[in-house]
Parts: structure tokens; C-alpha cells; sequence
């Protein structure tokens, strides 16, 4: 059995992870972690982009989205292919797995219910995975991930400059731009969340300590905030937060963590909360977890009562 300090060395040496027969059991688990999260949000942002493109303007922005579609399905083949070549049962995973308990982004349980909301999904949602993953591709110490990542990361680029260029577009508008301004304000909220716990809170240190992934929580979260805000701000769309120059930072204009109100889609600023009560939230699952996750299934649930069908009618011949 490999130990942590083998790994940690070779690391150190400049090494890559190949196998599992060079992994230690808690790097095995850091990396089972971060991939079965990596997996189920590249996986599930498929039907909540597909819900939305029901709103698509046009036929070229409806085949569009769906090549984005298409290519969130080949990034969560990815990390669920490696998955199973580090032992996970991955069939089980994504179909036996009670929905509550997948592991993707709060977010996408809250429903894109206009295409204002999708592009800016693409810019919002999609640029916090291109800021993951990409962390992961330029830093991680497992190769088979980094080399896989090496399409993914130009992939994620064009799904944010899809949802750049549309919002743009719309804000140009009036109108648009008052639709624009609706999403963002509670979607910019929402994804500066997903990059998790402050880093003083953070529960999973192996990830940074087997350089899974290279970057911290708050790192990263000011990274995607170093870009979104001047966006926003270049096309009159307000979003609250502020550079401090003084910190060298962008800092929010709102108590983090707050409460959310799903049904809704409204936070309330003047209602600080705990990372205690968010986790809560994110346990309990959105209000289209189970709508999104059965949409996933329903292929092979059907695929499933076919063969039991035919097998039936097999042996009763």
C-alpha cells in the first residue's frame, strides 16, 4: 500500500498521478471527492439547459445551446470514466443514487426559466466551471484528469463567450437589459456560492494538500469576481459588488452568507445566515433536483423495463 508521504513526494519531485496503484487511500478518496462532484454538475447542467432552451429566440440559438449541451455530457463522461477507473461503481451512481445526495451546485436546482436566465448561466455558471476546472487542468497532480481536461477547458471558453455575447446582445435593448438585470440579480448571488466555504471553513484540505486542484475556495470565487463584475458593469448591468483598491479585491456589497428564497428567486440581503444554515440548503436540494435528476434517468429506467419485458416474453416462449 502506498502512503501519503510516497505521494506527497512524488508530488513534491514534480511526479503525476497515473494509477490507482500509485495513489494512498486518502488521495484516492480527495480525488473520488472532487470528481463526483465535477461529474454530477457537468452531468445535471444538461436538462437544466435543456428546460431553458425551450426559450431559445431562434433556431441558430437553439442548436447552439444544444452543442453546449452536448458538450456538458462529454465533460461529466470524463469524469465519470475515471471515476470507474479508480473503482468506483459509476452505473450505481447515477442511477441508483437517491437525488438528494448528488453532488452539483445549487444552482441548477433553481429552474432557467427564460433565455435572459440561460445566457446568463453561460456566463455565470459556466465561467465558475471553466475557473474549477481549469484550476484543476493547469495544477492537478493526477494525469489521466489533466490530460482529459486539456478539450474541456477550450470547451468551457466558448460556453462563457456564448452567455457574454447574448447578454450584449439583450442589454443593448431596454427591455433586455431590464430582463438581464433581473436574472443577474439573483444569479450572481447564487454562483459566487458555488465555489463553497470560506477557506477558514473549508472540510476537504486533501484536495489542496494532494493538489487535486491548486487553488482555494475564496481564490478562486475572487477570480471569477475579477472578471464578472467589469463585464457587468461594461454593459450597465449592476451587480453588488465593488473593487476595493486598497485590498486589491473585489468585495461584496452583502452579508455572505444570506438567505435564499428558491420559489422566488430572491435573496434577502437583510437576512445574514450561517454557512451551517446554506449547507442546510444545499443538503435539502433546490426545487428541480428531482425533476432534473429523473429526466437523466428516464432513458435507462425505460431501457431497463424493455429488457425485463423481452426477457419475460423469452422464457415464457
Amino acid at each position: 500500500m502506498v502512503t501519503d508521504a510516497e505521494v506527497l513526494e512524488r508530488i513534491r519531485q514534480g511526479g503525476l498521478i497515473e494509477s490507482v496503484d500509485e495513489m494512498s487511500e486518502a488521495y484516492r478518496e480527495a480525488l473520488r471527492v472532487t470528481l463526483i462532484v465535477s461529474g454530477d454538475t457537468e452531468l445535471l447542467s444538461a436538462p437544466a439547459y435543456y428546460y431553458a432552451a425551450q426559450q431559445a429566440p431562434s433556431v441558430n440559438a437553439y442548436i447552439s445551446l444544444m452543442a453546449i449541451i452536448q458538450d456538458e455530457l462529454g465533460h461529466a463522461h470524463i469524469a465519470y470514466r475515471i471515476l470507474e477507473d479508480i473503482g468506483v461503481d459509476v452505473e450505481q451512481l447515477i442511477y441508483e443514487r437517491p437525488p438528494s445526495q448528488w453532488k452539483y451546485p445549487y444552482a441548477f436546482d433553481v429552474p432557467l426559466e427564460s433565455w435572459a436566465e440561460m445566457v446568463v448561466a453561460n456566463a455565470f455558471y459556466d465561467r465558475a466551471g471553466y475557473k474549477l476546472l481549469g484550476d484543476v487542468y493547469h495544477h492537478t497532480s493526477y494525469g489521466p484528469w489533466k490530460r482529459a481536461l486539456a478539450k474541456v477547458d477550450k470547451e468551457e471558453i466558448f460556453h462563457v463567450r456564448h452567455g457574454e455575447m447574448w447578454m450584449r446582445r439583450l442589454a443593448r435593448d431596454p427591455d433586455g437589459r431590464a430582463e438581464l438585470q433581473r436574472a443577474v440579480d439573483w444569479m450572481f448571488p447564487l454562483t459566487v456560492e458555488w465555489f463553497g466555504l470560506p477557506d477558514d471553513l473549508k472540510r476537504h484540505p486533501a484536495q489542496l494538500t494532494f493538489r487535486i486542484k491548486g487553488l482555494s475556495n475564496d481564490q478562486l470565487r475572487q477570480s471569477w469576481l475579477r472578471e464578472v463584475v467589469p463585464f457587468c458593469e461594461s454593459i450597465g448591468i449592476r451587480v453588488p459588488a465593488h473593487y476595493d483598491p486598497a485590498q486589491d479585491k473585489y468585495v461584496l456589497d452583502y452579508p455572505l452568507p444570506c438567505e435564499f428564497d428558491p420559489e422566488e428567486k430572491r435573496w434577502h440581503f437583510d437576512r445574514p445566515c450561517t454557512w451551517d444554515d446554506v449547507l442546510r440548503r444545499w443538503k435539502q436540494r433546490g426545487p428541480y433536483n428531482e425533476v432534473f435528476v429523473e429526466q437523466v434517468r428516464r432513458g435507462y429506467r425505460q431501457l431497463r423495463a424493455w429488457q425485463a419485458a423481452a426477457q419475460e416474453r423469452f422464457e415464457w416462449a
